[in-house]
């Protein structure tokens, strides 16, 4: 009957074994500390974490940022400022004398001049957020630093981009809201950078939109315009947000698109919730509007 091996002897021979064993512990998901475990992180279980990150991350860097107020810029991603709207109008055209009894490159034509026609609100979201981000402005040194009325937007193209530019046009700083969609998007070039967030969460994306608010302004825009007006609406209709201005810019437009008079008429919102928002169609007026009635703006 043969004797168990010493220790020393299991060992000379295990060597490889043991170092083996070692490295796999050392590489263990376990092994990590937890903040450092992406995989832990991105689990199911740990969706409160996660979300509660998507809250003080953002909250954490514009507090250090010195930012009090901002003022909300919802509208379109499709809509360009006219040059590239004009250009996207002659592909299309283009496709459609190759092609003229295509249907779809009809409605493609006459969809890309309809855009032609709203590119006009591209350069007033820009107007407006240049009048917005100079109120803010202070010169306590040679660079300006904008920490009230600092406009935020959703971070991407469209009205989006023209707010942020128009704010980069000031001198001043913008902040952007993006979020990780399954079609790829970018942040538009004119967010100041460090004030730039990246969200999973709408809902938490919404929070940090409307945390510091003190106005918004919606241009013309489709379902998640929609989706960020009725979020203001009812904030302010529950009194959850008080003394925050909502402007619709286009008078024609949400006009067409939301019938809130027939809302009031069969009784499914008070006639007083009407007050909750104002139209406005030039920049000078919307900004006019804000500064009139939201909090610490003269």
């Amino acid at each position: 009957m043969s004797s168990a091996p010493s220790d020393s002897e299991f060992l000379h021979e295990h060597q490889d074994l043991v170092a083996r064993n070692l490295d796999q512990i050392i590489h263990s998901n376990t092994y990590k500390l937890a903040h450092q475990d992406l995989d832990l992180l991105n689990s199911a279980s740990m969706r409160g974490v996660r979300m509660l990150l998507e809250i003080s991350k953002p909250e954490l860097r514009l507090e250090e940022a010195g930012i009090s107020s901002t003022i909300i810029v919802f509208g379109g991603a499709r809509l360009q400022e006219r040059s590239a709207a004009e250009s996207s109008l002659e592909d299309a055209l283009i496709a459609l004398e190759a092609d003229p009894d295509s249907t779809s490159l009809q409605r493609r034509v006459h969809k890309a001049r309809k855009l032609v026609e709203l590119s006009v609100f591209y350069d007033a979201a820009r107007e407006f957020a240049f009048l917005a981000s100079r109120h803010g402005q202070s010169e306590d040194n040679a660079t300006p630093c904008c920490s009230s009325h600092v406009i935020v937007t959703g971070g991407g193209p469209g009205i989006m981009e023209a707010a942020n530019r128009g704010a980069f046009d000031a001198g001043c700083r913008s902040i952007g809201l993006n979020i990780d969609l399954p079609h790829e998007q970018h942040p538009n070039p004119y967010i100041t950078p460090d004030l730039c967030f990246k969200f999973n969460y709408f809902a938490l994306r919404k929070f940090h939109f409307v945390m510091r608010s003190v106005g918004a302004v919606l241009f013309p825009g489709g379902f998640g315009t929609l989706d960020e007006l009725f979020e203001v609406l009812t904030l302010r209709q529950v009194g959850a947000k008080r003394a925050m201005p909502i402007i619709l810019f286009g008078t024609e437009y949400w006009s067409r698109v939301i019938d809130f008079d027939f809302m009031a008429e069969s009784g499914l919102i008070d006639d007083e919730d009407r007050q909750l928002f104002q139209f406005a169609d030039t920049a000078t007026e919307a900004w006019n509007l804000i500064r009139e009635q939201a909090p610490s703006v003269s």
